[in-house]
């Protein structure tokens, strides 16, 4: 069974950091890229960074540059959003998703497989 976890999301107050987790389990680790999403209701979901498991690649939305860094242990099958200088609008529903490529993707609807996701709260 295919599954992506995504744990560690929280409130914090603004300039705080979180560290979300995304644990993979169900398929070959190595020939994804995973991605990090965000929503808030009523908006689409928002590309913020992936990883490509094959080379280490990575992307990051221009929001989010220089505050998130995005890192995986294909060891343990999971990948880390590290989250520094936290704002208010940064609040959202945090997801990851799993690409089957060795590149990286802004399109949410390229992913095949999503976790249940991980809420944000970013207080001012």
């Amino acid at each position: 069974e295919v599954q992506l976890v995504e744990s560690g999301g929280g409130l914090v107050q603004a300039g705080g950091s979180l560290r979300l987790s995304c644990a993979a389990s169900g398929f070959n680790f190595d020939d994804y890229a995973i991605g990090w999403f965000r929503q808030v209701p009523g908006k689409e979901r928002e590309a913020i960074s992936c990883i490509s498991s094959t080379d280490g690649s990575t992307y990051y939305g221009e929001f989010v540059k220089g505050r998130f860094t995005i890192s995986s242990d294909n060891a343990k099958n999971t990948v880390y959003l590290q989250m520094n200088s936290l704002k208010p609008e940064d609040t959202a529903g945090y997801f990851c998703a799993a690409l089957r490529s060795m590149f990286c993707s802004t399109n949410s609807y390229a992913y095949t497989y999503w976790g249940q996701g991980t809420q944000v709260a970013v207080s001012s």
